[in-house]
């Protein structure tokens, strides 16, 4: 049976803040795996005209190109992408769910002072370049209109009234030290999902880009192995099949 894996990227991103955990599964899978670039996002960033339903619906046409090639549908979100993989899941048959640093509360306050503590002291240092959080969002600096940042609100609304409904296997990873979204948001997240086969792996010291944290090799790994176990069957069809 071919598996297929769809990666969606986070709010005023672009795939690269998924791609470790793209080639990680591509070096030790055959499955297809697709990678959406939301409207508005990738390297250039126009995100003034977008709408909620822009990125939605741009990943449900790649959900819905995806089908068609594969037998079993798997979707792993990034942040904002932790949003609209759930809306997915209730509208299409994805049988796996990995959430990465999902969306469903923001902000945390704390780790962000700190961060910004860390790139006030770089940048007097004259050494702001090697500073991995603000190369990765001082581009982002007056790109980000609060017309955009309301859509992402609706988003987290759009799919917040049916966590309960969400009932497949779902794996949630989430970093101890984000900056954007709370941790205690993958335990509420956690605490919310109706499904039964649920794991929350942390990472002490990853950030929101959780897919970049000095301990991912490891959690690539558990994720990658929550994907890959046996689809169960359930009782119905095993007593029609024998």
């Amino acid at each position: 049976m071919k598996t297929g894996v769809l990666f969606i990227h986070g709010y005023t991103g672009a795939p690269y803040e998924v791609e470790p955990f793209v080639d990680y599964v591509q070096a030790r899978t055959d499955w297809l795996v697709s990678v959406v670039t939301l409207p508005g996002h990738g390297e250039q960033l126009e995100l003034t005209e977008m709408l909620a339903e822009d990125w939605t619906m741009e990943a449900e046409i790649a959900i819905r190109k995806l089908m068609p090639q594969v037998d079993r549908l798997y979707v792993v979100g990034f942040s904002m992408g932790g949003l609209i993989a759930m809306y997915l899941s209730l509208r299409y048959p994805v049988e796996r769910l990995v959430l990465l640093s999902a969306a469903a509360k923001y902000i945390a306050p704390g780790q962000m002072l700190q961060d910004i503590r860390e790139i006030t002291v770089d940048l007097l240092k004259k050494q702001a370049d090697q500073n991995p959080v603000y190369m990765r969002y001082h581009q982002k600096v007056g790109k980000t209109p609060l017309r955009s940042a309301y859509q992402f609100t609706r988003v987290l609304k759009l799919v917040e009234p049916y966590y309960s409904k969400i009932t497949i296997p779902v794996c949630l990873v989430q970093g101890k030290k984000d900056g954007i979204v709370p941790f205690q948001a993958a335990e509420y997240l956690y605490e919310q999902l109706g499904s039964e086969q649920k794991e929350l792996i942390f990472s002490e010291g990853g950030k929101h880009h959780i897919c970049y944290s000095d301990d991912c090799e490891d959690w690539f790994a558990q994720a990658l192995a929550f994907l890959d176990q046996p689809i169960a069957i359930p009782e119905q069809v095993q007593a029609h099949t024998t």
